[in-house]
Protein backbone atom coordinates (compact mmCIF):
# COMPACT_ATOMS: atom_id res chain seq x y z
CA UNK A 1 0.00 0.00 0.00
CA UNK A 2 2.94 2.47 -0.03
CA UNK A 3 2.68 3.06 -3.77
CA UNK A 4 -1.06 4.17 -2.98
CA UNK A 5 -1.16 8.22 -2.15
CA UNK A 6 1.10 8.38 -5.23
CA UNK A 7 -1.40 6.42 -7.40
CA UNK A 8 -4.47 7.93 -5.70
CA UNK A 9 -2.43 11.67 -6.90
CA UNK A 10 -1.65 11.12 -10.28
CA UNK A 11 -5.77 9.99 -10.98
CA UNK A 12 -6.98 12.37 -8.36
CA UNK A 13 -8.85 14.52 -11.17
CA UNK A 14 -10.83 12.10 -12.33
CA UNK A 15 -12.27 11.12 -8.92
CA UNK A 16 -15.13 12.30 -7.13
CA UNK A 17 -14.31 13.35 -3.08
CA UNK A 18 -17.44 13.21 -0.52
CA UNK A 19 -17.09 13.94 3.16
CA UNK A 20 -18.16 11.35 5.91
CA UNK A 21 -19.96 11.97 9.41
CA UNK A 22 -16.61 12.97 10.34
CA UNK A 23 -15.51 15.12 7.92
CA UNK A 24 -12.89 12.45 6.45
CA UNK A 25 -12.72 12.56 2.98
CA UNK A 26 -13.79 9.29 1.05
CA UNK A 27 -12.96 9.49 -2.77
CA UNK A 28 -14.84 7.12 -5.74
CA UNK A 29 -14.85 6.77 -9.41
CA UNK A 30 -17.56 9.33 -10.76
CA UNK A 31 -19.77 6.63 -12.31
CA UNK A 32 -19.78 4.42 -9.85
CA UNK A 33 -22.69 2.72 -8.50
CA UNK A 34 -23.42 4.33 -4.53
CA UNK A 35 -26.52 2.75 -2.25
CA UNK A 36 -28.87 5.03 -1.13
CA UNK A 37 -27.97 6.19 2.44
CA UNK A 38 -31.02 3.95 3.92
CA UNK A 39 -30.46 1.05 1.87
CA UNK A 40 -29.44 -1.81 4.50
CA UNK A 41 -26.32 -3.51 4.00
CA UNK A 42 -26.76 -7.57 2.45
CA UNK A 43 -26.27 -10.16 5.06
CA UNK A 44 -22.10 -10.98 5.23
CA UNK A 45 -20.78 -14.23 6.73
CA UNK A 46 -17.38 -13.36 8.38
CA UNK A 47 -14.35 -15.93 8.90
CA UNK A 48 -12.59 -15.72 12.39
CA UNK A 49 -10.05 -12.88 12.93
CA UNK A 50 -11.58 -10.66 9.83
CA UNK A 51 -10.19 -7.43 9.36
CA UNK A 52 -13.21 -5.87 9.63
CA UNK A 53 -13.54 -6.70 12.58
CA UNK A 54 -10.41 -6.50 14.06
CA UNK A 55 -8.96 -3.64 12.24
CA UNK A 56 -11.51 -1.58 12.04
CA UNK A 57 -10.77 1.57 13.97
CA UNK A 58 -14.33 2.40 14.88
CA UNK A 59 -15.39 -0.87 15.72
CA UNK A 60 -18.49 0.43 17.29
CA UNK A 61 -19.43 1.24 14.22
CA UNK A 62 -20.16 -2.40 13.22
CA UNK A 63 -20.02 -4.08 16.55
CA UNK A 64 -21.38 -3.71 20.54
CA UNK A 65 -18.93 -3.23 23.30
CA UNK A 66 -20.84 -6.15 24.41
CA UNK A 67 -19.61 -8.82 21.62
CA UNK A 68 -15.99 -7.05 20.97
CA UNK A 69 -14.24 -9.77 23.39
CA UNK A 70 -15.66 -12.14 20.55
CA UNK A 71 -13.35 -10.82 18.13
CA UNK A 72 -9.88 -11.94 20.04
CA UNK A 73 -11.67 -15.17 20.91
CA UNK A 74 -11.68 -16.28 16.99
CA UNK A 75 -15.49 -16.03 16.69
CA UNK A 76 -16.92 -16.16 13.18
CA UNK A 77 -19.34 -13.18 13.08
CA UNK A 78 -22.95 -12.53 11.06
CA UNK A 79 -23.17 -9.05 9.78
CA UNK A 80 -26.89 -8.24 8.99
CA UNK A 81 -27.27 -4.58 8.01
CA UNK A 82 -23.75 -4.08 9.01
CA UNK A 83 -23.65 -4.95 11.96
CA UNK A 84 -21.94 -7.97 14.30
CA UNK A 85 -25.54 -9.69 15.12
CA UNK A 86 -24.62 -13.32 15.21
CA UNK A 87 -21.68 -15.75 15.78
CA UNK A 88 -21.63 -19.18 12.97
CA UNK A 89 -19.90 -22.20 13.13
CA UNK A 90 -19.40 -25.73 11.74
CA UNK A 91 -21.07 -28.53 13.65
CA UNK A 92 -22.16 -31.82 12.82
CA UNK A 93 -21.95 -31.05 8.91
CA UNK A 94 -23.90 -27.71 9.20
CA UNK A 95 -23.45 -24.43 9.63
CA UNK A 96 -25.08 -23.29 12.81
CA UNK A 97 -26.00 -19.78 13.31
CA UNK A 98 -26.24 -18.34 16.53
CA UNK A 99 -27.86 -14.73 17.20
CA UNK A 100 -26.69 -11.77 19.80
CA UNK A 101 -29.65 -10.22 19.02
CA UNK A 102 -33.42 -11.07 18.12
CA UNK A 103 -34.01 -11.33 14.43
CA UNK A 104 -36.90 -10.01 12.54
CA UNK A 105 -38.33 -12.60 10.53
CA UNK A 106 -36.95 -10.70 7.12
CA UNK A 107 -33.47 -11.13 9.14
CA UNK A 108 -33.50 -14.54 9.72
CA UNK A 109 -34.71 -15.55 6.07
CA UNK A 110 -31.90 -13.88 5.12
CA UNK A 111 -29.28 -15.29 7.10
CA UNK A 112 -30.28 -18.37 6.36
CA UNK A 113 -30.34 -17.61 2.42
CA UNK A 114 -26.75 -16.43 2.86
CA UNK A 115 -25.95 -19.60 5.62
CA UNK A 116 -27.37 -21.90 2.72
CA UNK A 117 -24.79 -20.35 0.28
CA UNK A 118 -22.06 -20.99 2.73
CA UNK A 119 -22.70 -24.39 3.29
CA UNK A 120 -23.39 -25.21 -0.26
CA UNK A 121 -19.36 -23.28 -0.68
CA UNK A 122 -18.35 -25.34 2.02
CA UNK A 123 -19.56 -28.64 0.65
CA UNK A 124 -17.70 -27.72 -2.77
CA UNK A 125 -14.52 -27.31 -1.07
CA UNK A 126 -14.69 -30.70 1.29
CA UNK A 127 -15.41 -29.22 4.54
CA UNK A 128 -18.99 -30.08 4.56
CA UNK A 129 -20.70 -33.48 3.72
CA UNK A 130 -23.54 -33.40 1.26
CA UNK A 131 -26.19 -32.18 1.69
CA UNK A 132 -26.01 -28.56 2.68
CA UNK A 133 -27.84 -27.41 6.30
CA UNK A 134 -27.87 -24.32 7.84
CA UNK A 135 -28.99 -24.58 11.53
CA UNK A 136 -30.32 -21.63 13.01
CA UNK A 137 -30.08 -21.50 16.92
CA UNK A 138 -31.60 -18.37 18.07
CA UNK A 139 -34.64 -17.09 20.26
CA UNK A 140 -36.79 -16.66 17.46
Amino acid sequence: MAGLPAAVASVRDRLVTFRDERGRELINLPGAPRPEPEMPATVRFLTAFHYVVLGYQYRTRIIDDAHRGLSVAGARFVLVDGRVSATWTVEDDAVVVRPLRRFSRSERAEVVEEGKELAAFLVGERKLRSPAKIVYKGPN
